[in-house]
């Protein structure tokens, strides 16, 4: 019997069919419970950004208050202290815009020099990678402070952009893209043709590496427009705050200035949206990628 007859045998048994069905279930379940645990709290900022203080606490957390003021807590938002949110908003996409941008190109690069081209000591360098994935971004910010101190490089752009250029994760992850989907033979055609080996990078390895650089140019930009501790300790001056330092600073104030609720809760979301934007804007990138190589039988 041929492995065709067999699997159709398996899939005609009943105990089979109801074993199927049952994971199935576990499975739809398990996702379900998992897409709440993330949603939940992005169903709640909506929500909470709509009230006005009172209403945030005199109504049902996780339904809208009878009058909804929405646009004006946004408004408030934008227009607060001559449009500060605005600058700190410019600053995050700065931040993690070019940020992220650089850092991709980067990994990118340096994933594809490691996978495609020999040279001794690529294993050791791999190795080091490695290593700086599992090292935590809070141990390395202390000692990127005292260096950019003794540089003088503190409360500036740079003492935020220069950190986030650099992704480990990025090159390990673009290191085994690039060595599975771009063909040594046709680079070794692209160079009998004539071809130089950056026109070979640029043409052949960046398109063929499109999923695998969109997914870490949206990991660097969540991760660096969400990034708090090392803007914290790097930046003074408020007009040089991100998005995360300024939020947590009107939120700091709520006790003694209630109205800051409003202005935290809409502000949140408002910052939200580049980064929902991002995801569905770049996900065609995902769904071209995982078809590469597919064979239609």
């Amino acid at each position: 019997m041929s492995a065709k007859d067999r699997a159709g045998a398996r899939a005609a048994d009943p105990r089979q069919r109801r074993a199927n069905a049952g994971s199935t279930i576990l499975v739809t379940g398990i996702l379900v419970v998992v897409s709440v645990y993330f949603l939940v709290p992005a169903y709640w900022i909506v929500v909470a950004a709509t009230k006005t203080t009172e209403d945030l606490f005199t109504t049902n957390g996780f339904w809208f208050a009878p009058t909804t003021h929405l646009t004006e807590n946004v408004t408030r938002v934008l227009t607060y202290d001559d449009g500060i949110f605005l600058r700190w908003f410019a600053n995050s996409v700065l931040y993690a815009g070019i940020g992220g941008l650089v850092a991709t190109l980067f990994a990118a690069a340096g994933g594809y020099a490691l996978a495609k081209y020999a040279f001794r000591g690529r294993e050791a360098v791999y190795g080091l990678v490695l290593g700086g994935v599992l090292v935590p971004a809070t141990a390395t910010a202390l000692p990127l402070f005292l260096l950019f101190s003794e540089l003088g490089l503190t409360n500036s752009y740079w003492s935020v952009l220069i950190p986030s250029v650099v992704s480990p994760f990025g090159l390990f992850l673009c290191r085994i893209y690039a060595a599975a989907t771009v063909p040594d033979t046709v680079i070794e055609a692209a160079r009998i043709d004539g071809a130089g080996e950056m026109r070979i990078f640029a043409t052949l390895g960046l398109r063929a590496m499109v999923p695998a650089m969109v997914t870490v140019f949206l990991f660097q930009l969540v991760g660096i427009w969400n990034n708090y501790f090392l803007p914290l300790i790097m930046l003074a001056d408020p007009d040089l705050y991100p998005l995360t330092l300024g939020l947590n600073n009107w939120y700091a104030q709520v006790e003694r200035l209630p109205e800051f609720y409003e202005l935290t809760t809409g502000g949140v979301l408002v910052s939200t949206v580049p980064l929902v934007a991002a995801m569905f804007v770049l996900q065609r990138f995902w769904r071209g990628g995982f078809t590469e190589g597919a064979v239609k039988e």
